[in-house]
């Protein structure tokens, strides 16, 4: 049986030497994990749309510009994501927890303090890598 993959655009929001990243409810597909922010690309839209949409949504930012940082394809078992991450560093707004979600400006080397999903350890590896 082929496995559906959900794509998704992943924003890893840098400011100076932090980073943003929400905790996802505890109800959704690894809920409980900190995340960088993002969601699913509907038909039609570009990463980039896609990007904006679900950041104006979920952290309040509007984002003006991003870079393509990688992309990640994993298999949890019970679900397949590929991740399109961008950087983001060209934003206005206050970011923060629109939905409702626990949120945080983190500093670089404070990432290893949170739990993330296994998929995200390649960010945050690639992250570290270009400092």
């Amino acid at each position: 049986m082929i496995k559906k993959i959900v794509h998704v655009a992943v924003g890893v929001i840098k400011s100076g030497n932090t980073l943003f990243i929400c905790k996802r409810p505890d109800d959704k597909h690894q809920g409980g994990l900190w995340e960088f922010p993002g969601g699913k690309v509907e038909s039609g839209e570009s990463v980039f749309e896609a990007l904006k949409r679900e950041l104006q949504e979920e952290v309040a930012l509007t984002i003006h510009s991003s870079t393509e940082l990688m992309v990640i394809e994993h298999d949890y078992g019970d679900k397949c994501v590929k991740l399109d991450v961008h950087l983001v560093t060209d934003f206005s707004g206050d970011a923060h927890g629109a939905e409702g979600q626990q949120s945080e400006w983190v500093a670089l080397n404070k990432l290893d303090d949170y739990n993330f999903p296994a998929a995200n350890v390649e960010i945050i590896d690639k992250i570290k890598s270009l400092q």
